[in-house]
């Protein structure tokens, strides 16, 4: 299990830096088409590419903000059951969540076979769909795979060794 935990935060280590790129070429698009603007030269394609970038920062990023447990959580009503009990919940919370994630990474790779088929191309720029399709899925199956490791987590517990 120690073997998937690191496989796990290395690959959606890697995610986030790419989403960090592309996020900073988000920022330079934006800024540049601003600043072109003023002399009436706009960047053709911009929103298309804003569009394409924000898809792949959003879906690498998912995976390592579950690692660090940085989405939102209400927790309520759990804080107040034992340890075994959040631990069941955890596990059902975890193996649903995974589920989810790995159905939705099938339907958008479906999804993007069908636009791979048709040719499917953006209006101004003529870019291809079906990259950024696959990106996106593999950003959740990513998630999918952190959800995996935390329902293991709960369900095989490390033995804390003592010092």
């Amino acid at each position: 299990m120690q073997f998937l935990d690191r496989v796990s935060k290395f690959l959606n280590l890697v995610l986030v830096w790419i989403a960090g790129c592309f996020l900073v070429a988000m920022v330079l698009l934006t800024c540049s088409n601003i600043f072109l603007r003023i002399v009436w030269v706009p960047i053709m394609g911009t929103f298309e590419l804003m569009g394409f970038f924000s898809a792949i920062v959003t879906a690498f990023a998912l995976g390592y903000t579950q690692i660090r447990k940085g989405h939102v959580e209400v927790d309520i009503v759990a804080q107040r059951f034992s340890k075994k009990t959040k631990n069941i919940l955890n596990v059902v919370n975890s193996f649903i969540c995974m589920s989810f994630f790995a159905f939705v990474t099938w339907q958008i790779a479906k999804y993007g076979t069908t636009l791979w088929e048709t040719g499917e191309m953006s209006e101004t720029l003529r870019i291809i769909y079906y990259p950024f399709t696959y990106a996106v899925a593999f950003g959740c199956a990513a998630l999918s795979l952190v959800f995996m490791v935390d329902m293991l987590k709960s369900l095989f517990p490390e033995k804390e060794t003592e010092k």
